[in-house]
């Protein structure tokens, strides 16, 4: 398994599985967001705060490789990096299973920052995040 910035560790509800007894491919984009949450969370910062203060972080773009499926009550690490391309935030995030490190999703979620309604280049929030 590679470095990653942040590691955090779930398991898998059996209601988030369908017919074939596999986690629906949708419940993975909620496994990285709740990532991308507690690592802000962890790190002292909120996207509620930053609401109310005007700054927005949306994601633009999302692209998941489905590699190995997780069943019902699996544990699982999601980890994350990230890096700025331009007025972008890019969360490169993968999924593992616990049990034998299988590389389950490799994802890279692209974010913006828009304060007061516009899109910025993000530098309000690069200083926070060391970029």
């Amino acid at each position: 398994m590679k470095q990653y910035l942040y590691t955090l560790e779930m398991e898998t509800r059996d209601y988030e599985c369908d017919i074939q007894g596999i986690v629906n491919n949708a419940n993975y984009q909620h496994y990285l967001e709740a990532t991308r949450h507690k690592w802000l969370q962890d790190n002292g910062y909120s996207f509620r705060k930053w609401h109310e203060e005007g700054i927005d972080v949306v994601v633009s773009e999302i692209n998941i490789k489905y590699k190995t499926p997780l069943h019902g009550q699996e544990a699982f690490l999601s980890c994350l990096n990230l890096r700025r391309d331009g007025a972008r935030f890019v969360f490169e995030q993968d999924i593992y299973r616990k049990a034998d490190m299988a590389l389950c999703v490799s994802a890279v979620v692209s974010t913006v920052s828009i304060v007061d309604g516009r899109i910025s280049r993000g530098d309000e929030l690069a200083s926070l995040f060391g970029l």
